[in-house]
């Protein structure tokens, strides 16, 4: 009853919440540009929600999760361009197609490399994150329309407000409910002991195969609503560099706290798309200063994340 209880809770809240961005969204209380940025922190919310599922609950440390990323942009992209999609409705199928392309490649990946722990995974991981970089640079060669390092143009802007919210709050309620479940507490499991979670029956490789493809589902669908939000795919876009942003979200917020990944995820992007509002173009470059001492005293303040291990849910 409780779970129903906060679950209404949650649908309340975000219903709340969407009628106030509708509005602000449609008498342009606010400019293009910060709608774009409100867009784009919901699309890393998903995606750092994934890597929250991958390393948060499982214990998987990943560094690849822009390929992930960048493997479900790549793809709505495509299959948008070629086939002409212009409508939010067929829009919905080539989401979940996006998303299924990268846990499947995922669930590829990982029978290989799952087998492997901590810093030798994470070497995977990026060692994978960086083929799929070098895939996308060179892209042109095999398929004309991805424009290898020129960067993928002509992609038709489709993620708009609805698309973006209701999918956020559906992914986070899906996530939420299978943390609760059985496999959740597999996952939390696996985390806390592998060894002790394999002895008393727990499937260890499945359950950790079924949180690493359900991480990267969650990053194809998120790189999907990025391609169509900015309408413009370079290679750059998901490079390590992206991967790191994702794994700051999810320890700023707590590790295994969905609460803490959306918190982390609005405090990333808000702090650093305001940098570049606040700052002169002249000193543009000093925000990469400022970003690590936030990190600091966060740190600082918070050494477990911004939700504590006790409050995590």
């Amino acid at each position: 009853m409780n779970f129903l209880r906060e679950s209404k809770k949650i649908l309340v809240l975000s219903c709340s919440i969407y009628c106030v961005l509708k509005i602000l969204f449609s008498f342009h209380i606010v400019s293009e540009y910060i709608q774009q940025i409100i867009l784009f922190t919901c699309v890393m919310v998903i995606t750092s929600l994934g890597l929250n599922v991958i390393y948060g609950y499982t214990g998987q440390f990943s560094l690849g999760h822009a390929a992930f990323y960048g493997i479900g942009a790549y793809t709505a992209a495509y299959v948008s361009k070629v086939f002409g999609i212009e409508g939010t409705v067929s829009f919905m199928p080539i989401l979940i197609m996006s998303g299924v392309v990268s846990g499947c490649i995922g669930y590829i990946i990982g029978i290989p490399i799952l087998r492997l722990r901590d810093d030798f995974l994470a070497i995977a991981t990026l060692g994978f994150g960086t083929l799929v970089r070098v895939f996308f640079d060179n892209s042109d060669r095999f398929v004309n329309i991805l424009g290898g390092s020129r960067g993928f143009v002509g992609i038709p802007k489709l993620t708009n407000l609805e698309v973006t919210f209701f999918c956020t709050i559906l992914l986070i309620l899906v996530t939420r409910n299978i943390i609760f479940s059985r496999y959740g507490l597999f996952w939390r499991s696996i985390k806390d002991d592998e060894l002790a979670a394999a002895s008393i029956g727990i499937h260890t490789t499945a359950m950790k195969l079924m949180a690493f493809s359900y991480g990267c589902f969650l990053a194809g669908v998120g790189g999907a609503l990025y391609s169509h939000l900015y309408t413009f795919l370079h290679p750059s876009n998901f490079d390590i560099l992206k991967s790191i942003d994702f794994l700051i979200i999810v320890i700023v917020g707590g590790m295994g706290s969905i609460t803490g990944t959306i918190y982390a995820s609005i405090i990333w992007v808000g702090f650093i798309e305001g940098l570049r509002i606040v700052l002169p173009v002249e000193i543009l470059d000093l925000r990469w200063v400022f970003i690590p001492i936030m990190l600091i005293v966060l740190m600082m303040w918070k050494p477990f994340g911004l939700i504590a291990p006790g409050q995590r849910r």
